[in-house]
């Protein structure tokens, strides 16, 4: 029993300070640091998919049409002021090159500029992020879905972003998930 005991102790104070090591590695971090990296891990552990871990998507409304959630996406992202610097027809560009059908895929691009700009003055290790995009896709089985990066390890992730800096990375997640939600319900 005293064995048994002195197990359980051991195994108690090797998690103390596995946890207090993960606490003092994150000192200096956005106090919302370690929620994400916690989420991130959840969702890896359920998935075993890393990229999976790290996106938002929402499902499409049924009886939604792959034209009528372009159209919504387009019309959400205008009322939404953020600038359209892109989009590219993968799906379409897979068909030609295969000479067959293929499913849906469409990725739109969507930028400001200004907070672009302030993003990679803060690090240039941001560029890789930009622009936003938002992925609309047919999966196989023809249900659409949206998909867009986790904003929250770019604006939580690490050492605190300023605050006004924060308040515009903030302002783009909400455009962002708005285009999500208002675009898996048809919106415009």
């Amino acid at each position: 029993m005293r064995l048994i005991g002195g197990l359980l102790a051991l195994v108690g104070l090797v998690a103390i300070i596995a946890v207090g090591g993960a606490a003092w590695s994150f000192r200096g971090f956005d106090p919302k640091a370690a929620g994400v990296y916690w989420d991130i891990a959840k969702s890896l552990a359920e998935t075993g998919n890393a990229v999976e871990a790290t996106v938002w998507k929402r499902k499409v409304d049924e009886g939604l049409t792959f034209e009528e959630v372009d159209e919504s996406i387009q019309s959400v992202a205008a009322t939404e002021n953020i600038r359209d610097v892109g989009q590219l027809p993968l799906g379409d560009q897979v068909a030609l090159m295969q000479d067959s059908e293929w499913r849906k895929l469409q990725i739109y691009l969507y930028c400001n500029p200004l907070t672009a700009a302030k993003m990679v003055e803060f690090s240039e290790a941001y560029s890789a992020w930009l622009p936003c995009r938002v992925s609309l896709v047919e999966d196989e089985e023809g249900q659409l879905w949206l998909y867009s990066l986790n904003m929250d390890m770019m604006i939580y992730g690490g050492k605190p972003l300023p605050a006004e800096l924060k308040e515009e990375a903030l302002h783009v997640k909400d455009v962002i998930l708005a285009i999500l939600d208002g675009a898996a319900e048809g919106s415009f």
